[in-house]
């Protein structure tokens, strides 16, 4: 069998130190050539899960040593299917630790060749096998995507991901969600509830960065049990910079696009009076654009008081709770003067079809003038909390500036299912 590359990057003195000490490191099986005398400088191998160690947790790393001597080749693969996994090597190559996670229920084999001073080589080969998996997990949704937004999106759109099954270690996953971006972003990940965790940046993402989510699930441990199927892989790109702000007071729509103003139009918002008729204060996003949308009363049925049911015409979701900007030529005269709506931001219905073939999903939308909060779950009102209250519902209480964009292909393990039984593709 050959041997993986590996890759020189510098290790902290904390790996060799784990490698050392671990409890269950071990030699494995050793083959010296060359003069070796068997003396107390001939190079010494140490391996970590050890050999013949078994319920292996997939998590853990494989981490392996020489003392007296340097790393010629380390190979370490599955023993069904020969599927190598990657490695780094410490620069004075004497530390190797694998990448990334295993995948559960397998047997490992490793084969280290590592070379004294004076020449003499040594091989050392070992085995393990892996924790089975009682549960796996899949990625159900990610946005973006091509049918619902597109891959060219607004500055203020997040990345989010849902699972089919609720998360517990939601900081194994976390860490595993790698963000790669073509200009440095500040960002953070945040939990919405167990099954739904979401990608924000500090500010407005820049604009016409390219973006890549790299979800490297396979083999992550989720909870007690349960390890992810398979890695997931998303592409995107954001758009020009546009943000409009509606005044519910003045009236007026302004939008800009790139800092400059690009169109004012009058509106009519939410009348009030009852409280479910004000419209949300706040920072929206596009959500959608429909040529045609059907509305209806949300809490009242035909023929109870209140009840409507709408055709509208050229729309532009903004939130959970049946917000759109949308044309409303029964109200055209009210537009600029006065708010009569149900609670949707009235255009006349030219403005509205300009409005939503210039408007792309995620683009920020912020309404100012009522009392009526946006609440951060309605919809994606993602930038409805500040900073600091977002990073409370990241797995691992911070931030982090994205990686560079990688040009290289990233393996996509659809073979790495940890039970045939529930595997599940991605459905977006």
């Amino acid at each position: 069998m050959g041997h993986v590359e590996i890759r020189v990057v510098a290790i902290g003195t904390g790996a060799l130190a784990l490698l050392l000490v671990g409890g269950c490191a071990g030699s494995g099986t050793e083959k010296g050539q060359g003069n070796s005398s068997g003396s107390r400088r001939d190079v010494a191998v140490s391996v970590s899960p050890g050999n013949g160690a078994t319920q292996v947790a997939p998590e853990l790393p494989v981490m392996i040593g020489a003392v007296n001597g340097v790393l010629r080749s380390v190979t370490v693969h599955t023993k069904s299917r020969n599927t190598p996994i990657a490695g780094v090597l410490s620069a004075d190559r004497t530390q190797w630790r694998s990448k990334r996670t295993m995948a559960p229920g397998e047997t490992y084999q490793v084969t280290v060749v590592a070379a004294g001073p004076s020449g003499t080589t040594k091989q050392v080969s070992s085995e393990f096998s892996t924790l089975k998996a009682t549960h796996s997990f899949a990625v159900d949704k990610i946005l973006p995507n091509k049918e619902i937004t597109g891959m060219t999106v607004g500055i203020g759109m997040p990345i989010m991901l849902t699972f089919d099954r609720p998360i517990t270690d939601r900081v194994s996953v976390e860490r595993n969600l790698m963000v790669q971006t073509s200009k440095p972003v500040e960002g953070a990940w945040h939990w919405f509830d167990d099954k739904s965790v979401s990608f924000r940046p500090k500010q407005w993402w820049p604009a016409h960065t390219k973006v890549k989510l790299i979800a490297q699930l396979a083999g992550v441990r989720g909870g007690p049990g349960t390890y992810g199927a398979q890695d997931y892989v998303r592409e995107f790109e954001i758009g020009r910079a546009q943000i409009s702000h509606a005044d519910t007071v003045t009236h007026q729509m302004t939008v800009k696009r790139d800092g400059q103003v690009i169109r004012t139009i009058p509106l009519s918002a939410g009348q009030g009076g009852n409280w479910k008729h004000y419209t949300t204060n706040g920072v929206h996003l596009a959500m959608s654009r429909e040529d045609v949308t059907t509305m209806t009363s949300p809490d009242a049925g035909p023929g109870s008081p209140g009840y409507y049911s709408l055709t509208v015409y050229d729309t532009v979701r903004i939130s959970d709770s049946g917000e759109y900007v949308h044309g409303a030529p029964w109200s055209v005269g009210s537009q600029g003067n006065s708010n009569v709506s149900h609670g949707c931001i009235n255009v006349s219905p030219s403005n509205a079809k300009w409005f939503k073939e210039t408007t792309l999903i995620g683009d920020p939308i912020i309404v100012s003038g009522t009392p009526r909060q946006l609440d951060p779950g309605n919809g994606w009102g993602h930038w409805q909390e500040t900073w600091p209250q977002w990073l409370r519902w990241s797995g691992l209480r911070s931030g982090f500036t994205t990686e560079a964009l990688s040009v290289t292909p990233v393996t996509d393990h659809t073979t790495r299912q940890t039970d045939d039984s529930t595997k599940k593709r991605v459905t977006s």
